[in-house]
C-alpha cells in the first residue's frame, strides 16, 4: 500500500508545474532573480582542452585526465 504523501506530493507537484507556474512565475521572478543572481560556470572545450588521438587522454591545462575508453 502507498502512503498517502507519495501520491498527493506529485500530484501537487504536477499541478503546480502544469498550471499555476505559468501564471505564477512572471510575479515571482523579480524576487527569485534578487537571491539568485550568480551566473552558470560555462566551460569550453575547444580551447582549453586537446584530445590526443592515441591513447585516449584529455589533456587540460597542464594536466592529464584518462578518458573511458571501452577495451575488447
Amino acid at each position: 500500500m502507498v502512503c498517502i504523501p507519495c501520491i498527493v506530493i506529485p500530484v501537487l507537484l504536477w499541478v503546480y508545474k502544469r498550471f499555476l507556474e505559468p501564471i505564477l512565475y512572471p510575479f515571482i521572478s523579480p524576487f527569485i532573480n534578487t537571491f539568485w543572481t550568480k551566473k552558470a560556470v560555462q566551460e569550453t572545450g575547444t580551447s582549453d582542452q586537446k584530445l590526443s588521438q592515441d591513447n585516449g587522454e584529455v589533456i587540460a591545462n597542464g594536466s592529464t585526465v584518462v578518458a573511458d575508453k571501452k577495451t575488447d
